[in-house]
């Protein structure tokens, strides 16, 4: 079928297709199964191939992470399928993890027959649940089985709509193999998705805006925290806007990319001293506020505030609107002076409008202002001139650390329009990187859940090919290994990809806990490596990639070879479009 060719729907799944490409859906990332087998028919007959087109996975861990890349980098939902209950039991860590991190994904699956005359015995008796949704309710956001083919496009506009309205999660919508493969009886009733599009998104009350404004103005000492603001890129700028109208100091959790590190008012690795200090804290889209202004410690989990207790807090965002019981991503119960339901890039706009009125009309506000900007951009200028110094001197030692990791990557892309697609070099890629740009970095997992990192940053490069920006991931080995054949995806889609792996050749976040608890207990801290290092035998990554078909190099030991081989890694990706990876034993801290 030619790409503009229309053709009517013959089958039950052809209905599904023409849902996805009324959708514009680019990609669907999937291992294949039997109960979707008139799905993927459809996808590559029906559909050409072409929106969607099929990206190959062999394991639904790794769809499903894709799907969850590509979201954050795209600003827009891919679709991942899963094999019946198996299949979607092997996708649920990566579809909690999107559950987390609030991305908008749809999950597509296939069982049955529900008819249970036209099960085949065994196979399709033991892969058929009731009902497949309850697997993954708890961590969606909806789910739906439709009863019928003419159930089919209301379920699936239904379900884009739920995924793509704030705050967004994955959806799962499970279809019955005999109404993917029955033949279309009748016309479908096939309505005009334009009618049924995301709704607008929700301001803040306005009495609790002023106050906040008021609040913010007056204080002395103000404080913005933000975390997933910047899922929405064009709120960035609006957060630099009224951060720059009022000196104040921006803690950038990093959940999204929020606020950029050269700027004179980024304060995230300098927040102790501001936390101290505050007497406003304004919080944008923190889903863990307690967690923003305590500390705890390694070895009790006891935690404490940093803040004063006269502290005065205002938070915007969409958190209590969708809250489960099953995970407690709701997090520790943090006292709220004005608490604000609404999204966040149609607040701020109003609330900086607010403060410049305020500030307007006190002459003596703009004097503290200056003061507060200039003393503020002094100290960002002198603590960013000494981590570029702490990170230099590590280049004389004889490990790679993870400063100088980051440093020289940095330096091997700066004239590139690069994203960081996963990864942070354990922070310095803030300290060291030019990230000026909304969605120059894309954030974490979400859910902490290992095996998100290959996937993930497989799908943002999908998302950004053929966009001219180099993806770079810092690609840790404990994550690797858990979805390694990731890479095999990479390569036969042709995805344009520079993976340095961070190889500390230890799961070393269990070896620090084990070291810790060590310490407390008084005991070997020396043991804390049994059974987390992954050494004897040590794992030969650029082996592994090649083996999969992705051209790599190392392991880099030395850290005078490791800009020359980044290098060779970014001339390769630009040049050839294609993945590639350096394989780097570093330091873990």
């Amino acid at each position: 079928m030619s790409r503009v060719e229309k053709k009517q729907p013959e089958y039950g799944s052809d209905v599904v297709v023409d849902m996805m490409k009324a959708h514009d859906i680019e990609y669907t990332a999937f291992n294949p199964g039997a109960t979707f087998r008139g799905i993927h028919d459809s996808i590559v007959n029906y559909g050409g191939n072409y929106k969607p087109e099929v990206i190959f996975c062999h394991h639904e861990e790794i769809s499903v992470a894709i799907a969850h890349g590509y979201a954050k980098a795209k600003g827009k939902p891919m679709i991942a399928i899963c094999h019946n209950m198996v299949g979607l039991q092997h996708a649920s860590m990566a579809i909690f993890n999107a559950y987390i991190d609030r991305v908008p994904m749809m999950v597509l699956g296939g069982t049955g027959p529900m008819n249970t005359k036209r099960r085949r015995p065994r196979i399709d008796w033991i892969h058929t649940a009731l009902v497949q949704g309850n697997q993954v309710r708890d961590y969606t956001k909806w789910d739906d089985q439709p009863y019928s083919l003419a159930d089919v496009p209301d379920s699936f506009i239904r379900g884009y709509r739920i995924a793509t309205t704030d705050p967004t999660a994955p959806v799962y919508i499970n279809y019955d193999a005999d109404i993917q493969e029955d033949a279309v009886k009748a016309m479908v009733d096939m309505p005009d998705v334009s009618r049924h599009s995301t709704p607008a998104p929700a301001q803040a009350n306005p009495e609790a805006l002023r106050r906040a404004a008021e609040m913010l103005v007056n204080a002395k000492n103000p404080l913005i925290v933000a975390d997933m603001l910047g899922r929405n890129p064009k709120a960035v700028p609006m957060l630099i806007e009224l951060a720059e109208l009022l000196a104040a100091p921006v803690v950038d959790k990093g959940a999204r990319f929020n606020f950029p590190a050269v700027h004179p008012l980024d304060v995230t690795d300098g927040a102790r001293e501001i936390l101290q200090k505050a007497d406003f804290i304004l919080a944008l889209d923190v889903g863990d506020l307690f967690g923003a202004l305590t500390t705890v410690s390694k070895q009790t989990r006891e935690s404490e505030y940093v803040t004063t207790p006269g502290v005065r807090i205002a938070s915007i965002s969409m958190n209590d609107m969708l809250v489960h019981s099953w995970a407690n991503d709701f997090q520790a119960l943090q006292a709220i002076d004005v608490p604000m339901c609404g999204d966040t890039s149609v607040a701020v706009p109003e609330l900086t409008r607010l403060c410049r009125e305020l500030i307007a009309k006190d002459s003596a506000k703009k004097a503290t202002i200056e003061t507060r900007q200039k003393e503020l951009s002094e100290k960002h200028k002198n603590r960013r001139a000494k981590w570029l110094s702490d990170a230099q001197a590590k280049g004389s030692q004889k490990d790679i650390s993870t400063a100088w990791l980051a440093l020289e990557i940095g330096e091997a892309i700066k004239r590139e329009d690069w994203v960081c697609v996963n990864g942070t070099s354990n922070g310095w890629t803030r300290r060291l990187w030019d990230l000026s740009k909304p969605n120059q970095s894309l954030g974490g997992s979400g859910g902490a859940g290992l095996g998100y990192g290959p996937g993930a940053a497989i799908g943002a490069a999908l998302a950004l090919k053929g966009s001219g920006k180099l993806a770079v991931a810092i690609q840790s080995d404990g994550d690797m290994l858990m979805t390694s054949s990731a890479i095999w995806t990479a390569a036969k889609h042709r995805i344009p990809l520079l993976m340095v792996m961070h190889n500390n050749q230890s799961y070393f976040n269990s070896e620090e806990h084990g070291m810790e608890v060590a310490k407390f207990r008084k005991r070997d801290v020396g043991n804390a490596g049994i059974g987390t290092h992954v050494d004897d035998p040590a794992i030969d990554f650029a082996m592994m990639a090649k083996s999969f078909g992705v051209n790599s190099e190392g392991p880099v030991r030395n850290p005078a070879d490791l800009r020359p081989a980044i290098e060779r890694g970014v001339k390769y990706v630009k040049e050839k479009q294609l993945p590639y990876l350096v394989d780097v034993i570093a330091e873990p801290r």
